[in-house]
């Protein structure tokens, strides 16, 4: 078995993609990965920065150092890919032929596509904690923040973890509470959805505990623009003219893949994400390229957890391909969510494309409580840092925890047996607004 992979995006997906294949095939292929820069950001830590819980400089460290020895590292922003002929083009003229393409190039950030969010008319009062820079903006924002309304707004679905907004709103009453500010803060979360969450039994204890935190909840607003009021703050406004005021604003923009998807023909859809196989990870486009992580269009969350079940997938169907093999149509859609709620606790939720995320145990009867808030389950999220520099990334399996979704210890009720088989359910999300 021999051949080129090239590996765009050196990030979550791209990583343990190329690690997990090095182990797997050995010296017989020869694997590139390409990104921009050298920075890799353990996202997650993200969430917590703003409230000094994650050191920002702790969360980045150097992509070709988290690569196993005999993987290529290239750096460079790729252009646009030719489907026709199998090349990869960057924008400094270089052309990397493949074999085998693994595209891992996740989501990215488009506030330009909401009126006066990329240059708001009071940027010291709408932030972000999506990206490293605007992490340490709100972290600076949120010190200096003494009294009034913050709103935390999902823009559009589908964006990159989708608890992680709601657990900026807990640990927001959390950090307020500490202060002793908690009751001249006003705290609203805004979302696209039409409940807290886009599983039914989830939502429920979701916008239960949104409001015995006091936190106001506002579904179905898709934000059209972020303006000035009158007097001071700002508010956000919705395409059918809702108004949402606000002090301080914490915003999830849009998102959408890569720009270099857009422009190469007949590999993305309309928000810039590569179509996939939902069994298989294999792209739509063509049977030499496989998708992993947030950049594919899938019906599953964008999230870490997700990222490393596809691997496991993933290289099994890339080696079946190389050696002339149909692929296994074996992914799940398997998530799960640890969802930090304040004061040393956190929930963990577990689902599939055909199970929502229930009450019980996982990975069995005897594991860590699901939709129930406990300090094991925070213990659980602070202790994934660890695992993803030194599991993740290596692409090591976590024992006990496989690609598919463990059913024993859930509550299962007769409604969440299983489709026929092959059935994947659409993503429920509303319509993007671009």
């Amino acid at each position: 078995m021999t051949g080129r992979i090239v590996i765009l995006g050196g990030g979550t997906g791209g990583t343990l993609s190329a690690n997990r294949l090095r182990r797997t095939l050995g010296d017989d292929v020869e694997i590139t990965v390409v990104d921009q820069d050298d920075r890799h950001v353990y996202q997650p830590g993200l969430l917590f920065a703003p409230f000094g819980l994650s050191p920002l400089d702790s969360l980045v460290r150097p992509r070709r150092r988290q690569l196993r020895p005999g993987i290529g590292y290239r750096r460079g922003v790729v252009q646009r890919v030719d489907l026709d002929h199998d090349r990869v083009h960057l924008a400094d003229g270089a052309v990397l032929p493949y074999d085998l393409l693994v595209i891992a190039t996740g989501a990215r950030l488009l506030p330009e596509e909401t009126e006066g969010l990329a240059t708001p008319l009071r940027p010291a009062q709408v932030h972000t904690f999506y990206d490293y820079e605007g992490a340490q903006a709100l972290a600076r924002a949120l010190a200096a923040f003494d009294g009034g309304r913050l709103v935390v707004d999902v823009v559009d679905m589908p964006i990159k973890c989708p608890v992680a907004p709601l657990e900026f709103c807990f640990l927001a009453d959390w950090y307020f509470r500490r202060r002793g500010i908690r009751d001249a803060v006003s705290l609203t979360y805004v979302t696209p959805l039409d409940a807290a969450f886009t599983k039914p039994v989830a939502a429920a204890a979701l916008a239960g505990l949104l409001a015995r935190k006091d936190i106001d909840l506002v579904t179905e607003f898709n934000t059209g623009s972020v303006e000035d009021a009158d007097g001071a703050g700002g508010r956000l406004v919705s395409f059918d003219e809702r108004e949402v005021p606000f002090d301080l604003a914490v915003m999830v923009p849009l998102h959408g893949g890569a720009a270099y998807v857009e422009a190469s023909d007949g590999l993305g859809d309309e928000l810039g994400f590569v179509p996939v196989d939902p069994r298989t990870l294999q792209s739509t486009a063509r049977p030499n390229i496989f998708v992993i992580g947030d950049a594919a269009a899938l019906p599953t969350s964008k999230a870490g957890s997700v990222t490393h079940f596809e691997g496991e997938i993933l290289t099994r169907n890339v080696a079946r391909f190389l050696a002339g093999q149909e692929p296994d149509a074996a992914f799940d859609g398997h998530a799960n969510c640890f969802i930090e709620t304040g004061f040393g606790k956190a929930l963990l939720i577990d689902f599939n494309y055909d199970t929502e995320p229930l009450p019980g145990r996982y990975p069995a009867a005897v594991g860590l409580p699901l939709l129930k808030e406990s300090r094991l389950n925070h213990l659980g999220k602070r202790m994934f840092a660890w695992l993803y520099w030194h599991s993740l990334l290596p692409g090591r399996d976590v024992p006990g925890v496989g690609a598919a979704m463990p059913r024993a210890g859930k509550h299962l009720p007769a409604a969440s047996r299983p489709q026929a088989a092959g059935a994947v359910p659409h993503e429920q999300h509303e319509p993007h607004g671009r």
